[in-house]
């Protein structure tokens, strides 16, 4: 028999995961575990892992005597060491499309909400004060320009959207030709040129060694005072500092973040009590159809690398997979 282990998770229950797993026959562990110690025991024989937060490092690997595959619950895989897993034979599988439209919307969510004073608006009539000038001024989405950082189905998909509010697309991604950019309507930029010409900026970006602070101080001087900033990626591809200080001295309008360089934000963490910013809790992935989606998705990943050698969705395709065998 398989054995899986999942490493973490913060759902409620297992239900849609055991859909999946029951109907092969697969053993499914999944803790509480007391101590990395413990979980890195619980992984040495298993057969493939699923897993959320825990960071997977080349130490933590490099125990696993029979795992085939690492399935990663949603789109990024920063939470794992891919070189060691590849280097060891191990394929790492994740969903890229579990939430499409889900991030979209809520990146799109949170333009809406900058571009139109609503946190400022909410805050001030909390506060008693009732005054259309309080998140003044605002200014009108049409004939602005969205600059899309990363250029793959997310941005894509929110690139549709905004153009009904009449925003006009520019693109930055080294991996996407600019006739491929060209061709689905919008303007491929560098980085830099991106940033000057932008209303507001979307970082759509992996979390990797090429795109940490990748949106740094110098990045972040290039932007209009009256641009915004969202990001709905990782949190670690924008400077945390440098924002901050861009917000509080008035060179960026403001900010929607939905991710964090540390998660979860702390209490104490300046970014809550900047003005002009939206935030939500690592969340735009979120909805009832997409958790469910997701989760199946990365439980089907596990089984078709078990029993097929190859799972749904492959993220390190150079990898040469070792074989298990029950």
């Amino acid at each position: 028999m398989h054995r899986i282990v999942i490493t973490d998770y913060e759902f409620a229950d297992l239900a849609p995961e055991r859909e999946v797993l029951d109907r092969s026959g697969i053993e499914l562990v999944t803790g509480p575990f007391d101590s990395r110690e413990a979980l890195i025991d619980a992984c040495r024989g298993a057969d493939a892992i699923i897993n959320q937060y825990v960071q997977l490092d080349a130490g933590f690997i490099a125990a696993l005597e029979r795992c085939v595959v690492i399935c990663r619950y949603g789109i990024g895989v920063n939470t794992i060491d891919v070189p060691a897993a590849t280097a060891a034979g191990i394929m790492v599988a994740n969903v890229p499309d579990g939430s499409i439209d889900d991030v979209s919307d809520h990146a799109a969510a949170m333009i809406l909400s900058l571009a139109r004073g609503l946190g400022t608006y909410d805050r001030a009539m909390r506060s008693g004060e009732w005054d259309y000038a309080a998140a003044k001024p605002l200014h009108r989405l049409r004939g602005k320009t969205l600059g899309l950082v990363g250029f793959g189905n997310i941005p894509r998909r929110l690139a549709e959207k905004m153009r009904a509010f009449g925003m006009e697309i520019a693109a930055y991604d080294p991996f996407v030709p600019d006739d491929a950019v060209c061709d689905a309507g919008a303007v491929p930029l560098a980085l830099d040129a991106l940033m000057g010409a932008s209303d507001v900026v979307s970082v759509h970006v992996p979390l990797n060694d090429r795109t940490r602070a990748m949106i740094g101080r110098e990045q972040l001087a290039l932007l209009r005072p009256t641009a915004f900033v969202v990001n709905t990626a990782r949190g670690g591809v924008i400077d945390e500092a440098a924002l901050a200080d861009a917000l509080r001295s008035g060179s960026v309008r403001g900010a929607g973040l939905d991710v964090f360089e540390s998660e979860p934000i702390g209490a104490g963490s300046e970014i809550l009590s900047l003005p002009g910013i939206v935030l939500s809790p690592h969340c735009a992935w979120y909805s009832e159809e997409s958790e469910h989606e997701i989760r199946t998705k990365t439980a089907q990943n596990a089984v078709s690398a078990l029993f097929g050698g190859r799972p749904d969705y492959l993220f390190n395709t150079d990898v040469h997979p070792r074989v298990t065998v029950r």
